[in-house]
Formats: C-alpha cells, structure tokens, sequence
C-alpha cells in the first residue's frame, strides 16, 4: 500500500492559515455636510460723530433774598395798598419825583412863579397811580435829581393842586402826545407841585443805600420810577441825614 504522502510544508502553512477575515463593509460615508453660506457681514457701524461739547452753562448768579413785603402792603391791596386807603382828617403823607437836572432841575422850579409847576410827563401807570389816586393838596415831596453825578434829594416840595388831566397828553408836538388820552376820558394826570425849601445838604443815592433803616424804601425797590410813597418814618430820617 503506498504510503500516504506528507502534505508540504507550504501546504502545512496554508492549512494553518487562519480564515481570512471578511472585510468590513466600508462604513457608510456621512453625508458631506453642507458648507453653512458665509455669514453676511454687517455693514460697518458708521463712526458716531464726536458730539460737540456744549459750552459750559455760566454758573447762575446766586439768587438774591427776596425782598420783604412792602411797607405800604396791605393784603387786599397788595404791595403799596397803604398809599391808597382812605385818610383821617388832616393827614399829609409823603412822596417823592424825580427829573432830571438837564430836563427841569431844582433850581428851575425855584424860579418858576411862586416857585410852582405842575408835574406833566409821567407815562407810566404805577407812576400815574400814586399820582393821581395817591397825592392830596397839603401832602410833603422830596425833590429828587436823578440821572446826575451824584443822584440826589435837594429840596422839599408840596402839593399845591389836585390831580387832573395831562394837557401835553392832547398835544400832537409833545413828546408826551397819547392820541388814546381824550379830555373825556383822560389818561394821563399831573399835580402842581410847589417849592418849599431847599436841604441844607443833598442826601445822595449812595447815602441812602449805606443806611439800614431805609433798605425798604420805595425808591430802592422800584426806582425807576418818577412818583413814588415815602413813609413817615422814612420821611424823618432822610431831612435828619440831610441835616447832619
């Protein structure tokens, strides 16, 4: 019997060969993903304009004490009711005008006849007030020259006539012409003042302003006026500056 022949080594090998592995499916390729769109650029943020510094606010001055009520205040008649209310038997109260020396001066009034005039040309109506629903015959004025180097009081008056009609309101040539003042109805009034006596020594704006006692007068609270009220008081102390 013939002797089974030895498989070869090489076969031996391939014998022992261990079982190809099978291959592993490839493994499903993902989808490609897609490429998101470039995101859109903003536009570009204009550059904000440098805002212009505002100047810096001048600093406000500060506020000044409110003045007290006036002397003359009455409650139903406000600030200078007093000058208004009705009078007892023989009372005089005080006042003071204004002129300019260059316009009509004291010395001008001391030369008028009798030393009298009547006091035309006011134009506004607080003035016009005093005028003419405050002063009375008999009533005492300070003669006061304003506009001048100093401002002063000079000399004392009174009041020789009552109130009536302005006649250079009528007229068309004065400067004080009102074609809306009529004789009918009148607008504007005067008062004849007189010369009394001249003080022995001007009692100036800077004067009056230094003395305490007088911080409330009418003069310093609503100078620019021509007609305003002095009080009795106020009255008394100005003819003792005047006399110092």
């Amino acid at each position: 019997m013939a002797a089974k022949k030895k498989p070869s080594a090489k076969k031996k090998l391939a014998a022992n060969k261990a079982p190809a592995l099978k291959k592993k499916p490839a493994a499903t390729k993902a989808p490609a993903l897609k490429k998101k769109p470039a995101a859109t650029k903003a536009p570009a943020l204009k550059k904000k304009t440098a805002l212009k510094k505002r100047p810096t606010a001048a600093r406000r001055p500060a506020a000044k004490p409110a003045l007290e009520a006036s002397q003359f205040a009455t409650k139903d008649g406000g600030p200078w009711g007093k000058c208004f209310l009705p009078r007892i038997d023989g009372e005089r109260r005080c006042w003071l005008v204004k002129s300019e020396p260059e316009t009509f001066s004291w010395d001008d009034l001391l030369a008028s006849p009798n030393g009298t005039t009547h006091w035309d040309g006011v134009r506004n109506f607080a003035a016009r007030n005093f005028l003419r629903d405050g002063m009375r015959v008999g009533d005492q004025v300070f003669f006061y020259h304003s506009s001048s180097e100093p401002a002063a009081i000079v000399g004392v008056c009174d009041v020789a006539h009552a109130p009536y009609p302005d006649p250079t309101a009528f007229d068309p040539a004065h400067p004080g012409f009102d074609e809306a003042s009529s004789l009918a109805a009148p607008t504007w009034f005067v008062v004849d003042i007189r010369a009394v006596e001249s003080l022995k020594r001007p009692v100036t704006l800077a004067m009056i302003k230094k003395e305490k006692t007088l911080a409330q007068m009418a003069l310093l609270r609503i100078g620019r006026l021509s007609v305003t009220p002095v009080t009795a008081a106020e009255w008394k102390t100005i003819i003792g500056m005047s006399q110092g």
